[in-house]
């Protein structure tokens, strides 16, 4: 009898062998795609670059996924965004105001069908930083409409790779 850890390891192997290709051309795009948003982003605001880059692992490891879909990452950047600037002017001690942003950000998503989880980071990043400014509304937003159609335009190349 096979152990399961020489079965998975196998099962992984081939994978990798008939997607090789794949897994390095969409790698490839994460990077560029996030360098992109690096050089938008000023220095003092790169901890929101920790949700877009789970975005993009998303779009591009998983791109039929639910939560890769365009109306998944914008509206789900915007709702977190929109949670962690309503905590950004609420004055709440850290330890009440980082669970509230996460929990009104994931209601929303949930509620109205927008789930992205590295959205309720955005919202946590907005709040940790105390980041309110317009440049960081437009960079996350363009980030995220820009990881959104890069998924849409090369959908027909892509391939899920988990």
């Amino acid at each position: 009898m096979v152990p399961p850890d020489a079965k998975s390891h196998a099962s992984i192997c081939d994978k990798f062998k008939k997607l090789w290709k794949y897994y390095i051309l969409q790698s490839s795009l994460a990077g560029i795609a996030l360098f992109i948003v690096v050089l938008v982003l000023d220095r003092d605001k790169m901890v929101l670059i920790s949700a877009m880059g789970a975005t993009a692992f998303i779009v591009f490891a998983m791109p039929t996924a639910v939560s890769a879909r365009t109306r998944n990452v914008v509206g789900g950047h915007l709702i977190g965004l929109a949670s962690g600037a309503i905590f950004y002017f609420v004055p709440l001690p850290y330890f009440l105001e980082y669970p509230l942003v996460i929990t009104i950000a994931v209601f929303i998503m949930v509620a109205l069908d927008f789930e992205h989880p590295p959205a309720a980071g955005t919202a946590l990043a907005v709040v940790i930083n105390e980041v309110s400014s317009l440049d960081v509304f437009v960079t996350i937003m363009a980030g995220a409409v820009m990881l959104s159609l890069c998924r849409h335009n090369l959908r027909r190349h892509l391939r899920d790779l988990i």
